[in-house]
């Protein structure tokens, strides 16, 4: 079924999302329509042979299988308002970005009722693997439908995982980014204690990384941001973080859990916002445990 496609369609061409795109546009066969409030990462695609439209309606008008990349829930809301009141060719709408697995669920009715599949498929990894195609991602659909998109999925991802349906994919996700951050908090803490205690933080990392508190996030967040006090724009930014966590405190309190660790760490990232670090890659919330002593 999935060869009977026609069109491609990208909306949202951020800090992922212009990978993602890019990685769409070199590897697919059929054409790709794309828009972006943003005219700079359209016209970069464009010269890579993305198909620039004008507006949601447009990019709808052309597509059959439409590829969403957001900032968060309202703007994925906002976005899918227009394509139900004007679907065009869609058949099929795959929301990659991180939003609650509520509105997921809500959109695939609304979605269905016309016709057209919504499958949410959120990512994991970092800025460089949006662009080498190495994501993992993260699909909430039924088995038949998860077969039909996964080839396209994988012009994005190395690692594409069917959770369970609609929904799932986002539960598992904001669940993933809970940990990350509270991992990363577990770090600066660390490197704060450590490096005021009179060690060096480049060699307490390499020490921790030989052991069983070694992880993804110390090898990068850790040794490329934490140790080097390197928290630039344009990566994940602190509002992010408080978006992401926020949505998994809301799983928490929908399933009659009290997530303490999870608080803790929205606490922290809250704190370090406000002290004027909204924008700044997240683990700059080192500042603020830096300055707590």
């Amino acid at each position: 079924m999935t060869d009977a496609i026609q069109s491609l369609g990208f909306i949202g061409l951020g800090v992922m999302g212009e990978g993602m795109c890019g990685n769409v546009v070199r590897k697919a066969s059929v054409p790709v329509h794309g828009t972006d409030i943003n005219p700079a990462p359209l016209e970069r695609l464009a010269k890579q042979g993305l198909i620039a439209q004008t507006s949601v309606g447009s990019v709808a008008a052309q597509a059959e299988l439409l590829f969403l990349s957001l900032p968060g829930g309202p703007q994925v809301e906002a976005v899918c308002r227009q394509l139900l009141a004007s679907p065009g060719r869609l058949r099929y709408v795959v929301d990659m970005s991180t939003a609650p697995a509520s509105l997921a669920r809500s959109l695939a009715k609304e979605f269905a009722a016309s016709g057209i599949h919504f499958i949410d498929a959120p990512v994991a990894r970092l800025r460089e693997a949006a662009w080498t195609g190495t994501l993992s991602i993260m699909v909430g659909a039924t088995p038949e439908v998860f077969g039909e998109i996964e080839p396209y999925l994988r012009y994005m991802g190395s690692d594409v995982t069917r959770c369970g349906d609609v929904g799932a994919g986002q539960v598992v996700k904001i669940l993933n980014n809970m940990v990350v951050f509270m991992n990363v908090q577990a770090l600066a803490e660390a490197l704060a204690i450590g490096e005021a205690s009179g060690v060096d933080g480049q060699r307490l990392f390499d020490v921790l990384s030989l052991g069983s508190a070694d992880s993804f996030m110390l090898r990068n967040a850790g040794v490329k941001s934490l140790v080097p006090h390197d928290f630039p724009l344009a990566t994940f930014p602190t509002d992010y973080a408080i978006k992401d966590i926020g949505y998994a405190l809301d799983l928490a309190a929908e399933a009659g859990i009290e997530p303490t660790g999870a608080r803790a760490t929205h606490a922290l990232l809250t704190a370090t916002r406000d002290a004027g670090y909204a924008k700044e890659y997240y683990p700059v919330f080192l500042k603020t445990i830096e300055g707590s002593k």
